[in-house]
């Protein structure tokens, strides 16, 4: 199983508890790619992958946050990748605000996960070979009342 991930990410974060709403959008630089090997990197920021030449960035933007009670449980968006954009949700796996002594200031933050199927966005490479068309997706999100 290959892993990865991306250093570089921004975005914000908007969440009103008491209306139980909220908006996300986070933009990830596509050549912050880290996987332990320079050479696999380079890779994935080929052209038949992620083609970082030409579509640096990949964006997720949701309107929307779903809740059960006051659990947020899921986070349906779009996904913005190799330039087309279609649906993912990403599932809450866990997710609390907290006041951050750090930050002297509310935080709110969790882990998410999503599966895709990448060729959905017309990332094939490798698949007749047999590499899994589908990805796990992991975020970790944490973000700081202004």
């Amino acid at each position: 199983m290959n892993r990865a991930r991306f250093d570089t990410v921004t975005g914000t974060v908007q969440f009103d508890k008491a209306a139980k709403a909220g908006k996300i959008d986070v933009t990830v630089d596509v050549k912050s790619v880290y996987s332990g090997s320079k050479g696999f990197d380079k890779h994935l920021q080929a052209a038949d992958l992620f083609d970082a030449a030409k579509h640096p960035t990949m964006r997720f933007v949701s309107d929307k946050l779903v809740l059960q009670g006051d659990k947020l449980v899921e986070v349906p968006g779009q996904l913005t990748l190799l330039g087309q954009t279609h649906p993912v949700t990403l599932k809450a796996n866990q997710f609390a605000c907290y006041s951050n002594p750090l930050a002297k200031t509310e935080a709110c933050g969790g882990d998410f996960e999503a599966v895709i199927d990448r060729t959905q966005w017309g990332m094939n490479a490798m698949v007749d070979m047999g590499m899994p068309k589908n990805v796990k997706i992991t975020a970790t999100i944490e973000a700081f009342k202004q």
